[in-house]
């Protein structure tokens, strides 16, 4: 129809500075028609955010990395009712390339290091960085041992006890995903689910994993805090 490839964005993230301003603005007249209107609704931005590290060598990558990935959009949304943050791993980096997973550290389904411990880092960077409060909007892992799964949502929970105790707002966690689902590029091989979906007859399973949070969604705390 005549467009080249240059003037199209993937809809996972923004390759070019132009669209990261087409995003920003329109985010700011979304923000700006919803306030407009009845109601007073809180309204925020959701960033798929890792926690970026450096490695040894790669403070100055791991610097830009987080400028272009998040401080561009961070900063932009101060004044916001809410940044949404949505964080399963961490990203290191080298000198001039991203690492591969560190030796020793486990990996998910999705290839992913085994790394609860990134939700706390980038609740606090946010708030750091956007000064407004943070919903986790999504956090979870991909695995078929679910006992895995309840040893990272709680060490990720721990992470958010953390921050609530140092006094910073975290309205919410939302646990990615109730049910195992269709997985971007990769289809139904990675399960997130805390419900097991049999593909064939489409029966649910409750897992035990969606049990163990329940109990501390009704306790609103973690029983051994």
């Amino acid at each position: 129809m005549g467009i080249t490839p240059d003037r199209l964005v993937p809809f996972v993230f923004a390759a070019s500075d132009q669209a990261v301003e087409i995003i920003l603005a329109a985010h700011r007249q979304a923000v700006e028609a919803i306030k407009a209107g009845p109601g007073d609704f809180p309204v925020g931005l959701t960033l798929a955010i890792q926690d970026i590290q450096a490695g040894e060598g790669g403070e100055e990558l791991a610097a830009k990395m987080r400028r272009v990935i998040n401080d561009v959009y961070l900063e932009n949304l101060r004044g916001d009712d809410f940044v949404g943050v949505q964080t399963y791993s961490r990203m290191r980096f080298g000198p001039k390339a991203p690492l591969p997973p560190e030796e020793g550290v486990k990996l998910t389904q999705m290839h992913y290091e085994f790394w609860p411990e990134a939700l706390e880092a980038t609740i606090r960077y946010a708030t750091d960085v956007a000064g407004i409060p943070v919903i986790v909007t999504e956090n979870g892992l991909a695995t078929t041992d679910d006992t895995r799964r309840i040893e990272y949502i709680d060490r990720a929970l721990q992470g958010v006890v953390n921050c609530l105790r140092d006094g910073l707002d975290v309205p919410g966690y939302t646990y990615w995903s109730a049910f195992d689902n269709f997985e971007w590029m990769q289809g139904y091989r990675p399960t997130f689910g805390l419900i097991a979906v049999d593909r064939k007859t489409q029966v649910r399973a409750v897992k035990p994993s969606a049990r163990w949070l329940g109990a501390i969604a009704r306790a609103n705390g973690l029983d051994h805090i």
